[in-house]
């Protein structure tokens, strides 16, 4: 199957019961035993739900996967992995990264004696210098978030292989549509199903997929005991979210393209992040790893002025300032003093989240309306 045909039919079967073409949501806690331990596959919906199973293997199809993991967040998601190490153990992670990753790293994981080591990849050959005997995992995001940084994915697995550390790459911004880290190389991929994927920003969770059986059975035994689990009915709204994801993701980098391209000719605007750009930094990778750029983008306006910034995201209209990402209608963010609050400033400027950085995920909308509110508030 191709993926436009995945999104719809991977992994998936009509109902046993009755034939129905949509996953049913099987609202219950648990199931009926005709004898201890006789039941049709279910006993517990902490452990297995038919809902959420669907969508498990709808995570795996798309993502070229063997096995998919729903839980109740990205967070959670990403908590499980962690969850692989033991106290000792070393995670060399990208420096840019999701500021609610670094706060689960820094101030959960660490105190259970994990040492992370934030780092710039954009090269690399930096990452092996990292890597000693207690290496177990590099952890990376590309594009990250907000930078727009490219992390070339097939060269770190090849360090990663070198060294027999494991992969995991966070997929959210880009999504199986436009890459896919598994036939890259990467043992692990993490989503943040509450934006693109879900993408009507009506639900949160996080998705993992690997192809390796032994991994996946110590992720289901960390997703089963820890319990961070989704529900049926939120399993189902993502399985829906999902059979649009090409044609969303086609509009997406659509319109991110058109706004990409406004924003960097607009007088007051200082710098557009955007992968799409050939003079963004590892421009080539992302044309190599990607099929598209996608509608993520970041920008900091001339003078680096916070209230100014703060000013220009009010006075936005089509787009909404609100926190997340990836649904249909297009958001804008302030890095700062939203998903990055938690990084402090020292750090967070080191990688670029400067005070007028602002972040935009370009929805769906007609692109005339979304210029023209950019128009308006920038003035």
């Amino acid at each position: 199957m191709k993926f436009n045909t995945k999104v719809i039919h991977g992994g998936q079967k009509h109902d046993a019961a009755y034939g129905a073409v949509m996953p049913p949501i099987y609202q219950t806690s648990t199931y009926a035993q005709t004898t201890p331990g006789g039941h049709k596959g279910y006993e517990y919906s902490r452990t297995h739900n038919p809902t959420r199973n669907a969508l498990e293997n709808a995570f795996a199809s798309i993502e070229n996967g063997n096995y998919g993991l729903a839980f109740g967040s990205g967070l959670a998601a990403i908590d499980a992995v962690i969850k692989l190490l033991k106290p000792g153990d070393e995670v060399i992670s990208t420096n840019d990264l999701y500021g609610g990753s670094f706060r689960l790293f820094t101030k959960i994981f660490q105190d259970f004696g994990i040492k992370f080591h934030f780092i710039g990849m954009e090269n690399t050959s930096k990452i092996e210098s990292y890597i000693n005997t207690n290496t177990k995992l590099i952890w990376v995001e590309t594009p990250t978030n907000p930078m727009m940084t490219i992390i070339d994915i097939k060269a770190v697995s090849e360090i990663a292989k070198k060294h027999n550390v494991l992969l995991a790459v966070d997929n959210t911004f880009a999504t199986p549509y436009l890459q896919q880290p598994l036939d890259l190389g990467a043992d692990i991929v993490m989503h943040s199903a509450t934006k693109y994927l879900g993408g009507h920003s009506d639900v949160v969770m996080g998705a993992l997929v690997v192809k390796d059986k032994d991994l996946a059975d110590k992720l289901y035994f960390i997703q089963n005991a820890s319990g961070a689990i989704c529900g049926p009915q939120d399993s189902f709204l993502v399985l829906r979210g999902i059979k649009t994801l090409h044609i969303r993701m086609q509009r997406h980098s659509e319109n991110g393209k058109a706004v990409a391209e406004y924003l960097s000719n607009h007088p007051k605007v200082e710098k557009v992040y955007w992968p799409g750009f050939k003079n963004h930094p590892n421009h080539d990778i992302a044309k190599t790893q990607m099929k598209d750029f996608g509608g993520m983008i970041s920008f900091t306006s001339k003078g680096n002025n916070y209230n100014e910034a703060i000013k220009i995201v009010e006075n936005l209209k089509v787009f909404t300032l609100a926190e997340s990402l990836g649904g249909v209608e297009s958001l804008s963010g302030h890095p700062a003093s939203m998903t990055h609050a938690s990084i402090p400033k020292e750090e967070r400027e080191k990688t670029g989240v400067v005070d007028s950085l602002i972040r935009l995920s370009v929805g769906i909308e007609d692109i005339d309306d979304l210029i023209d509110d950019l128009k308006q508030a920038l003035g």
